[in-house]
């Protein structure tokens, strides 16, 4: 019985554990199912959340792209705005430009009027005097005829009666008449002088080589002197010869001085002379390795120079021996002008003008820098730095209407196109404005002050005026002492005065003016 006990108890255990399992089996089942509700119920709250942001993004990226857009669509109407107002700003401009461009055919066709007027005037007043030739011709055979008659007079008597008596009549018109003509002769000589000293002065005359062709080197004592001479003068010869400079050892203290022609060789000896007393070491072997040295970067300076100046006014397409030539003119000078800066100058003044006068600006430029280029070669090459510097732009291959206005603006050749015009009045105003050669304000003043009193000293003028800075004299004359006829004469006197008396560069538009006024008071 006690082991019956034992076994039903342990049955009642198993049945026990069994029921606890299934309640458990069955608690778990409803806690998962639980789980799974509420798993489902959060995952619906998640998934309406989700709509609900995805909704709010999708709002916010629609106003953002309207923002987008309304930015895009007001830049685009601004921008539009801009280039509205620029072509209205541009057809204002066009339209000032015709209207100027008509105000100036209508110039044309007045002062096409005025010449019209004048050359008919000009033939009538020929016919008048073929006529009164043809009536004194009349009068003389007429008297010849009446002189033969009445006094018996063989031909020849008469004849040389009649030429006594004309010769006594035109004496003073004949005096008058040769001395207008020495006079005139006498001008003409006086220029063509004038341009072959000044032509002289500019390569060989002593005070003008003195400022040009002669560069000073300071030393830092006296024995570097004997240093520069060596023994026996083997580094001064080695020196010059290596560098084709004259090195002048005189008793200036502290300087030397190097003196040649070529502007470039005259800059390479001076550089070179200059590291050879910073170095000390002086003798035939480190003149000529300095030298070489010194010319290599020389050769660069002036080659970087003459691309600048192309850079600088914009011009391509040039030979690089042009280029090379064209950077010398960096150590040329004329007049103490920088020849360089003076080419780029005419070159802007060119280009303006030109572009006034719708030429072709690429092509005035051109002209502008090149036209003094033969002064790069000048004193190796003879003849006229026009003409030379021609002859190298066409070796290069530049057009021939560059080269001729090149070698015309100072008249050597034939004017064969505008910008031949155009760069011997740019040349003008470049060497002849203020400050652009040596001439100081006081000397530029001085000037002034004696072009006016030069004409003031003249009898019949009231007022006189030096005006566009001193290339134009303006003279008042009364009109009660000097008539048209004398105006004409006076303006011929002055001017002579002036190439005597003063000294300027280019020239001097002399204008008299002749004014008539009649007064009366109504009472």
């Amino acid at each position: 019985m006690e082991n019956i006990g034992i076994w039903w108890g342990g049955v009642q255990d198993v049945v026990i554990n069994i029921g606890f399992v299934v309640l458990g089996f069955f608690f778990h089942a409803y806690l998962t199912r639980t789980n799974a509700v509420a798993a489902s119920h959060r995952g619906s709250i998640i998934l309406e959340e989700a709509k609900k942001q995805a909704e709010t993004i999708r709002h916010e990226a629609d106003i953002s792209a309207r923002e987008e857009v309304l930015k895009a669509r007001e830049k685009a109407e601004q921008s539009l705005e801009k280039k509205r107002q620029s072509i209205i700003a541009l057809e204002d401009r066009v339209v000032a430009r015709e209207n100027d461009i008509s105000r100036k055919l209508e110039l044309l066709e007045a002062k096409d009027r005025v010449l019209t007027e004048k050359l008919n005037k000009a033939e009538n007043l020929q016919d008048e005097l073929n006529a009164q030739k043809k009536e004194l011709k009349d009068c003389i055979e007429e008297g010849n005829r009446r002189i033969q008659e009445t006094a018996s007079l063989s031909q020849d008597d008469a004849r040389k009666m009649i030429m006594e008596r004309v010769e006594k009549e035109l004496e003073g018109e004949l005096s008058l008449l040769i001395r207008r003509e020495q006079k005139a002769a006498l001008g003409k000589a006086r220029d063509e002088a004038r341009n072959i000293i000044c032509a002289a002065i500019e390569r060989y005359a002593a005070e003008y080589v003195e400022n040009i062709t002669v560069t000073q080197v300071a030393l830092p004592s006296e024995d570097m002197k004997g240093r520069l001479i060596g023994k026996e003068g083997r580094n001064i010869r080695s020196f010059e010869m290596d560098s084709g400079v004259n090195l002048i050892i005189d008793e200036t203290p502290g300087v030397v001085l190097l003196s040649s022609f070529n502007p470039v060789r005259r800059e390479v000896a001076r550089v070179a002379l200059e590291r050879l007393i910073e170095d000390g070491r002086i003798h035939p072997a480190s003149i000529e390795e300095t030298l070489r040295k010194t010319r290599t970067q020389i050769d660069e300076l002036i080659r970087q120079a003459g691309e600048e100046a192309l850079y600088k006014l914009g011009i391509s397409g040039i030979a690089p021996e042009l280029v090379e030539i064209l950077g010398r003119l960096k150590y040329r000078t004329s007049y103490k002008q920088n020849v360089l800066h003076h080419s780029i100058e005419m070159a802007s003044l060119m280009a303006m003008m030109a572009a006034d006068l719708d030429l072709d600006v690429d092509t005035a430029k051109r002209v502008g820098l090149f036209h003094d280029l033969g002064k790069a070669v000048d004193h190796e090459v003879e003849g006229s730095h026009a003409v030379i510097g021609a002859n190298l732009l066409r070796k290069y291959g530049e057009a021939p209407l560059i080269y001729n206005a090149v070698a015309a603006h100072h008249d050597d050749v034939e004017k064969s196109s505008v910008y031949a015009v155009l760069a011997s009045a740019a040349d003008t105003m470049t060497a002849a404005r203020p400050g652009a050669r040596s001439d100081t304000t006081d000397l530029y003043f001085q000037r002034l002050e004696k072009l006016e009193k030069t004409a003031a000293s003249f009898k019949g003028v009231d007022k006189c005026y030096a005006i566009q800075a001193g290339r134009e004299l303006r003279v008042m004359v009364k009109g009660s002492k000097v008539d048209d006829n004398r105006a004409l004469i006076l303006a011929r006197e002055i001017a002579n005065r002036i190439q005597d008396e003063v000294k300027y560069p280019g020239q001097i538009k002399v204008t008299v003016i002749r004014e008539t006024r009649a007064v009366e008071y109504a009472k």
